[in-house]
Formats: C-alpha cells, structure tokens, sequence
C-alpha cells in the first residue's frame, strides 16, 4: 500500500522537527564548575572552568596587573548548575564575577596588590576544560605585559552568573572599580621618534636634502599638535635636536617612558627612479612584499650594536605570539593615519604595510613607523621640506592618534580637537 505524497510530506516534516530537538539539545554546553589550585611549585594558581564539552573558542586578556577577563565563547553555553569556585585559601585572589553574554560567558577577576602575576590560558590536554594559569612574576614584567589589552566593559543588561568575594575586605567589581582600572588604561603618552640624526643622516635626498631635518621637523610638529589640542596627552621625544640614539635604544626609550603609543617618523627614498613618490605606514611584522623587504632593510643598516641587517622570521612570529593585542592596536592606528593621508591630507598613499623594524621590534607597546614621502623625488621632496608640506603631513598624523583617543577615552573630546584647520 502506497502512501499519498502530502502525508510523506507531513511525516517528514515531523520526524525533521524530532531531530531538530535532539540535535539542539546535545549541541548544549554546560559550565558546571569553576574551581581552583595552587601549583605544584608554588609559583602560582591554576583556575579551571569545568565544562561538559569544548567552547567554539575562549580568549583570555590582562588589561591591568591586578585585572584579568576570560571570555567562553559558546552561545549554547549553560550556567544553571554551576558550583562557586572556592578561593577561602588563595589570598591572591579578591573577587570574581562572571557574567552571561549574548555569545557565552565572561569572567572578571580581580588581583590582589600583594604578588604580581602574569596570565596564559590552554584547554586540559584529557579533556574539553579552560586552565587559566596564573605565574608567579615581577611587577615590571606583568605591567608591560599588561600594556597590549583594554578592558572589555560587558553590557549592563546582561545577567550576572555569580559575584564571589573572598573576604570582608574584598569588593565587587563596581562603577567606581571599573573606572579606577580605566585610569590606569588611559590612552596618555606617545613616544615620538624622530629617524636618523647627527653622524647618521638618513636617506639623501633631490640636491643633498638630508631626511634627518625633515623628520626632526615633522616630529616636533606632531607633538606640538598633540600636546596642544588633546588634553590629558603627554608627549616624550626620543630626540629634539640633532643628536643620534641607536635603534634599540629608541625602543628601550619609550619602555621607561611607559608609553602608550611609540610612533617613529621617516622619509623614503629610491634613487634608482625618482618619480616614485607616496607615504607608507608600518607595523611589526613579516613583510610581504619586496618593497618592504627594501625598506625594513634601509632602516635597520644603521643598526650599530648588531651585526643582523633584519630580524629573522623566528624572531618576528615570537614577538607576535607575545604582543598580539599591540600589534592589533598598532594595525588600527595604522591604518588611521593612511585614512588620513589619502583623504585628507590628499597624498598618494602606498599602504599599510609590515615589516620587520627593529626600532619596532624593542618597543614594548603598539608600535608604528610612517614613511611620509620620497626625498629622492624632486616635487616630493620639496613638498616636505616646506613648512607647508610638513604642516599637512603633520595634522594628518595627529588627527589619527587623536581619532583613536576618542575611542578609547571619549571624554578627551574638545571642540578644537577636529577643526577645519587641521
């Protein structure tokens, strides 16, 4: 007996809507236990998030020495059962909170000013669980570290899961909490870093123009925007003469000065045809490309204290490895000032481009290095050594940096900050 096609269909449908519900149901994930211990060495604590089967993904950030954030990517994540992580006997640890996202579940957790410690995270190598390690460090090592993430602010109206102080004198993570850990995230020092100088003069442009003046004075010009028209911004020179550092020094520079933006500023050249022209901007990377291979290969020749002419690719995949949210950062910036370039200040723009700098490479913060023209070219070159050239190129550099203070503090706004001036 054959069965009419419409009931087929029904019955298709119905067993499809069956396996729908099954399938949903098994793709559910449980957090069921967060729980923690000390390591077998004593040098530290190992947080573990119990889950029944592995999140799409996790991340885990240090934004301030005492401030951690994990997030459990997971949109079928479930908390309902969970089980308190107990910490009565881990003084490192104040407080931590975990709060339900739209895409899974993020943790706060706050540090105690005692030790200092620096974080990695790593799936259980026998199972689908998240290890948050915390190792035992120096304050110095952890502040760097700490230097290449910004807090992630969860949204209001998401649910909290669990808030777990540890002690009376522990406190939750409140307004006021998060405010004082954005203070000390603010966005308020750049490192400006004019290329070349004294015995080293750069490039040598059209009619012996030597990039060493040109980048003096587009440097000085940048700070004076910043310091000027963004408050609360303070700016450190690596030079404000002419007077040489040594690459590594540059970079080891802005470290001590604690900067937050580490910005070093040079002229092109390519003697070989001087119609070339066009500004560049470069992050820390791999170059892909033999232009960048040719550039990164100029600048780092003056390097004195090192017989390497460029960073290996061993060195450069660690430094990424080690400095993702700076070189995330950096990109960012980057590609900010490319804007303005070719928007603004209307120059025939090259790209966004990376390459192995080795004045990069020693800053410990994002990082970036703007080749602003071709001196090698005779219009280009005259352009930039005019006041006015210097001007635009100048303004266009500092309404990107000051484009990003925005976003990351936009109470720095002022209405001079973007005037039609610039």
């Amino acid at each position: 007996m054959r069965l009419p096609i419409s009931l087929l269909k029904d019955l298709f449908l119905a067993l499809f809507g069956v396996l729908c519900i099954f399938s949903t149901a098994e793709a559910q994930n449980n957090l069921y236990r967060v729980s923690n211990a000390s390591r077998s060495d004593g040098l530290g604590h190992v947080i573990r998030f119990h889950l029944e089967s592995k999140v799409d993904s996790f991340e885990v950030i240090q934004p301030a020495p005492d401030f951690i954030q994990v997030v459990l990517y997971d949109r079928e994540l479930d908390t309902a059962a969970i089980r308190l992580p107990d910490f009565s006997e881990n003084q490192n640890i104040n407080n931590m909170r975990l709060v339900q996202l739209q895409q899974g579940v993020g943790v706060d957790i706050i540090l105690s000013n005692d030790e200092y410690f620096k974080s990695s995270s790593y799936l259980d190598k026998n199972g689908a669980h998240v290890l948050l390690a915390l190792t035992q460090t120096e304050k110095t090592e952890v502040e760097r570290f700490s230097q290449q993430f910004i807090a992630k602010t969860w949204d209001v109206d998401f649910d909290v899961i669990g808030n777990f102080p540890v002690s009376n004198a522990s406190q939750a993570i409140t307004t006021s909490n998060r405010e004082a850990i954005k203070d000390r995230l603010r966005f308020d020092k750049v490192v400006i870093d004019a290329g070349h100088g004294d015995w080293e003069p750069g490039s040598i442009g059209y009619r012996g123009v030597k990039e060493k003046e040109i980048t003096l004075d587009i440097a000085l010009k940048v700070g004076k925007l910043i310091e000027e028209r963004i408050p609360g911004v303070e700016v450190v020179y690596t030079r404000t003469d002419d007077t040489y550092l040594g690459l590594d020094e540059r970079g080891h520079y802005a470290n001590l000065e604690g900067g937050d933006l580490f910005l070093s500023i040079h002229c092109n050249s390519f003697p070989q045809n001087r119609s070339v022209r066009g500004t560049e901007v470069y992050f820390l990377g791999l170059h892909k490309s033999d232009d960048a291979h040719m550039v990164m290969q100029r600048e780092n020749s003056v390097f004195r204290n090192d017989t390497r002419s460029e960073l290996s690719e061993q060195d450069l995949i660690v430094y990424e490895l080690a400095h993702s949210g700076n070189l995330a950062i950096s990109e960012k910036i980057a590609t900010m000032i490319d804007w303005e370039f070719k928007n603004k200040a209307r120059r025939k723009s090259r790209g966004v481009k990376q390459a192995g700098f080795q004045v990069l490479y020693e800053a410990s913060m994002p990082a970036l290095l703007v080749e602003t023209g071709f001196i090698t070219n005779p219009d280009e070159q005259k352009y930039l050594s005019s006041d006015y050239g210097q001007d635009i190129i100048a303004s266009a550099i500092y309404r990107a940096i000051k484009r990003y203070k925005l976003e990351v503090d936009p109470s720095a706004d002022n209405t001079q900050a973007l005037n039609t001036r610039d």
